[in-house]
């Protein structure tokens, strides 16, 4: 059985038509350069996928692109989280109806005096309620945009609870100190880092890979983080480069990369930045990626 999420994973950034659809042909065109630069899996609509602007149809039909497409099921990982938990659980039904097993699953958020253990009823209360063997939950903390945490201490519990099904976190403060609390709380499950500068150290320190936004722009830097410290440096300055507001800027860098303007569209309440945005970042960050000429 497919146990956790490991090694080198994509946040997907989703590609929008004319119309503010999802554009299925570039995302599989998308999915496809990823996979081709070192990507050992996919997690369409998670943050870096605009993941809350989607409805739940949106995103399985965009999962059926990608397996059309010919990715294998077991290569995706569905951002399933919901503030309803009844959505959350008939999420995650669907996409298991598809052959997924992964799902990223944020813990209810917009309700932020809740406590330890309602976040750890919330969870328990998905895993029941999809009450399958084969689900393979990875539970994503950044509570910096969703206001709400994933205890390291609650993990642990689910996970004698559930055994393999309470899978994996994704652990995405940056915060070096919270990566190590879910490896002592919750040794047993697979602890990923969202932040592309510490994948290396997390990996010295019993972490399992990283499910990361900077793969869709600089997939050869992130994936030189996975031998060792060398890329430290050069990931550091690519992540410097990256400004606010974060999703339309990636977009912009993406366009700029490809030479497809569609690139640029984001869903409200985002709006577009200015198309010599993304231009300038990716010619600093190509500055980054190709050793300077021999004098």
């Amino acid at each position: 059985m497919t146990d956790c999420i490991r090694g080198l994973w994509s946040a997907m950034t989703t590609p929008l038509d004319a119309d503010g659809g999802v554009d299925h042909a570039s995302l599989a065109r998308h999915g496809a350069f990823l996979l081709a630069n070192g990507c050992d899996g996919l997690v369409p609509f998670g943050t870096t996928g605009e993941g809350t602007s989607f409805s739940a149809a949106e995103k399985l039909a965009a999962v059926e692109t990608l397996l059309k497409s010919g990715v294998r099921a077991e290569q995706i990982a569905l951002g399933t989280g919901s503030p309803a938990i009844p959505d959350s659980i008939s999420l995650t039904r669907d996409m298991m109806g598809l052959g997924l097993v992964h799902a990223m699953i944020l813990p209810p958020y917009y309700y932020r005096d809740v406590t330890e253990q309602g976040i750890e009823d919330a969870f328990a209360a998905i895993i029941d309620g999809v009450g399958s063997d084969r689900l393979r939950v990875c539970a994503y903390h950044i509570p910096q945009i969703s206001g709400v945490p994933t205890p390291a201490p609650a993990l642990g519990r689910l996970r004698k609870r559930y055994g393999a099904v309470m899978a994996g976190v994704k652990d995405s403060t940056g915060d070096w100190n919270s990566f190590l609390a879910f490896r002592q709380h919750a040794p047993d499950i697979g602890t990923l880092v969202g932040s592309e500068v510490l994948i290396a150290r997390a990996l010295k320190e019993g972490g399992v890979g990283t499910i990361c936004g900077m793969v869709n722009i600089v997939p050869d830097l992130v994936k030189a983080m996975f031998d060792g410290d060398a890329g430290t440096a050069n990931m550091t300055a690519a992540c410097a480069l990256i400004e606010q507001p974060f999703l339309p800027v990636m977009k912009s860098i993406l366009a700029a990369q490809t030479g497809d303007a569609a690139w640029r569209s984001v869903r409200p309440p985002f709006r577009p930045v200015d198309a010599n945005v993304g231009v300038r970042i990716a010619r600093a960050m190509d500055a980054i990626r190709q050793p300077r000429a021999a004098e």
